[in-house]
Order: structure tokens, then sequence, then C-alpha cells
């Protein structure tokens, strides 16, 4: 049922008039009585009575128009409710993400945001530990995870998109060592290591069809900081396995190249992650979209610069 035949009916019963409630509208009588006719179907019944002379409401018409009056004004309320929320983007946000997110892709929406929305404030936590949402005084977290795992936790989240990895070299590294071409190959390079927790993540899993390759690295350095992984790659002293959202501008500026392209690591999800339902604010659905927004440009640029193939970034549409 849609609204604006809602709206016709409405102003035909005020006016009592097909023809009237047409020209108010600024549209054709035929319109009219065909939006007339529609809800008449849809409800089973006719709500008017017409004669030659008049036309007034039918004993069902005038139980059903008076709730459809309610009905309108009811999503007029929540229509104006949506535009007033967007006009007002205020607040303080406590958002806490990982220091490659913060220093990069975050540290640019947030200040064009904050630089269109003056009242706003903003307090970051920026770590890549995992912080706890009471006891740091936190809002809403950005992070990356495994599919499923929001679902399988007690918070709320929006899903941002998949997140797509692959290994990286500069051109300075792979034009000295070579760059290696199969799985057993990686073992003779040097491998730049995230470490989190005190745990290593020195074994990478690669995906080539239905084939399954773990691989044990070697290495001569680990951090516990992303973005200098991120930054010890591009100084040429190994390989590091990376988020295409983490390296996207390295890639389309050229510091970073792909290796081995035929061999695919498993997708993760970057969600915006909140402790209820009830914390969402304005501020925190602008952040969500600008987002969207801003991954899905670099996504179709890593494309067209044929650093990834479409199917390997799948969006949600």
């Amino acid at each position: 049922m849609k609204m604006a035949d809602l709206r016709v009916v409405i102003k035909i019963a005020e006016l009592q008039s097909i023809t009237a409630a047409a020209n108010q509208l600024d549209i054709s009588s035929s319109a009219a009585s065909i939006a007339l006719k529609r809800i008449e179907n849809e409800v089973g019944a006719a709500l008017f009575v017409r004669t030659t002379r008049q036309l007034r409401l039918s004993s069902e018409g005038e139980r059903y128009l008076p709730l459809c009056q309610q009905a309108l004004d009811l999503l007029q309320q929540g229509q104006q409710a949506i535009n007033d929320e967007r006009q007002s983007i205020n607040g303080e946000v406590r958002m806490a993400m990982s220091s490659e997110m913060g220093r990069n892709l975050m540290r640019n929406l947030l200040n064009d945001l904050l630089a269109h929305h003056p009242d706003v404030t903003l307090r970051l936590h920026v770590s890549d530990t995992r912080v706890d949402f009471y006891r740091d005084g936190v809002d809403v977290a950005l992070r990356a995870m495994i599919a499923g795992a929001v679902n399988e936790s007690n918070f709320y989240g929006f899903k941002i998109c998949n997140i797509p990895h692959f290994l990286c070299a500069s051109p300075q590294y792979l034009a000295k060592h070579g760059a290696p071409t199969r799985p057993g190959e990686l073992i003779e390079h040097n491998a730049l290591l995230y470490k989190l927790y005190n745990v290593t993540h020195d074994t990478w899993l690669l995906l080539h069809g239905k084939q399954e390759h773990k691989i044990k690295m070697t290495s001569n350095r680990a951090c516990n900081d992303g973005d200098l992984v991120r930054r010890w790659c591009v100084d040429g002293v190994g390989i590091a396995k990376k988020s295409a959202i983490d390296v996207a501008q390295d890639m389309l500026a050229g510091r970073l190249q792909r290796v081995m392209p035929d061999y695919q690591i498993p997708l993760t999800e970057l969600w915006l992650v909140l402790p209820s339902r009830q914390m969402i604010t304005p501020a925190i659905r602008l952040i969500r979209d600008e987002l969207k927004q801003k991954i899905s440009a670099l996504r179709v640029q890593l494309i067209n610069n044929k650093t990834l193939a479409e199917h390997e970034w799948p969006t949600d549409e």
C-alpha cells in the first residue's frame, strides 16, 4: 500500500470530490481514481458511495479513513524525526580502533567529520589490543573479526565490509630477493610478523582452489603494532601479510606490490561494535555511512588498478 495513494484517498474524503482532490494534489482525475481503486482493492471494500450528484464515505470508509489519517501522521512524524536526527549530529564519540586504522584510514575520515560537524567531540582509544567497553570507557569499537563472530557475542554491530588480505612486498625487496611464486618458496624469504597477546602470527594460511597451504614463516622481526609492520614492508625488509584496507594507498602509489596473487587468504569482516543498541547515536550512524563509502571507493580503486579481482573483494549487496 502506497503512502501517496492514502494521501489521495484522504483528500477525496476531505473534499468529497475526486476532481477537486486531483486539482489540489496536482494530478489528473484518472490518476486519483486509480489510486482510490488500488486502496479499495487492497482493503476489499468500497470506501465511498458514489451517486450522480455526490460522493460520500461508506460505512467502511468512515471506519477506515480516520485510521489511515493516524497512520499517515505517524509516518510523517517518523520522517520528521529522521530529518531532525540528521540535522543534529552532536555529542561525544568515544571510539576504539587499531593503531593502523586510526593513523591511516580513520584519521582523515574523522578529521572531515569534525570539520563539518563542530558540535561533535572525539575521544579515541587507539591500540591493537581489544578494549573493554566498560573498563576503558568506550562507546563503539571498530574491529576486524572472523565471519559470525558478532552473532556469537553479546554485542550489537554494523557490518562495514568484507576484508581481503594478501601478501605484499616493496619493489626494492622483490628486485633484490626475487618474488616467490609457490608456497614452498616463502620460507626462503623474511616475513614481517604481527604479534598480539604474546602470540606471534608466524603461520600463514594460503588457499589455492580447494587446496590449503600452511606455511611456517621465518622472520627476523615481529611487532604488536600493525602499522609498524606495514612501514617495515614499505622499507623493503621483508614480505608481510596485510589487509587490503591497510595497504591500499601503498599499493595504489606503487610503494608495495602484491606477491603470489594466485593464492588467496581467508576473508575477515570489519564491524562497528557497540555494547547495546541504545548506544547508537546520529554521529555513530554518520561514521558508519562515511566509512562504508570510503572503503567502497578504495575497493573500486584497487580493482581498477588490477591489484585485486572483483570476486576477491565481495560486497554484501
